[in-house]
């Protein structure tokens, strides 16, 4: 089991990041500068797991390109979204059974936009998720190694993107 902080202060916000301009443009180009998480990808858009997530399951999706607002989404890119965000919610529900979700967008740096290329965040929340650990500790525990999230969503998604199983079907 690995112990991961989710106040990002020393590993996300203080600590060394990748020489990049963009880490969302950096995904999309496929960067050897920068770890490779993406799940899946469509004609506009990303899905990829979240470096730094809050709970297991914690995707993004993003548009290939780099726009900073929703409203700069043209019409295929905004029903891609869409229909990415149904899908994932499908994927979840069968991965992990999650209680509920958080779903949205951080626009501008007030806003928690730490990155500057529009991103919507997917966080599966957990019946009883905060245990003593996360409360003392500002930590919190993540109960599967990202790396078998990433395994898991890239089967899932290959297999709905090959036909093989409808999102809502995946056992």
């Amino acid at each position: 089991m690995h112990l991961f902080v989710p106040s990002k202060l020393e590993d996300y916000l203080l600590g060394e990041k990748p020489k990049v301009d963009c880490i969302l443009c950096a995904i999309r180009d496929r960067d050897e500068k920068v770890v490779q998480i993406d799940v899946y990808r469509s004609q506009d858009m990303i899905i990829s797991l979240n470096l730094y997530p809050y709970n297991p399951g914690h995707v993004m999706i993003f548009p290939n390109r780099h726009i900073k607002d929703i409203r700069e989404l043209n019409e295929e890119e905004t029903t891609q979204i869409q229909s990415l965000t149904i899908k994932t919610l499908d994927v979840l529900d069968r991965l992990y059974s999650p209680s509920g979700y958080n779903i949205g967008y951080n626009m501008g740096n007030i806003a928690g936009a730490s990155i500057e290329h529009l991103h919507l965040h997917i966080v599966p929340r957990y019946k009883n998720e905060l245990g003593f650990v996360d409360i003392l500790s500002n930590s919190k525990i993540i109960v599967e190694d990202p790396r078998k999230t990433l395994e898991r969503f890239r089967e899932a998604y290959a297999a709905v993107a090959a036909g093989l199983v409808p999102a809502n079907k995946l056992v």
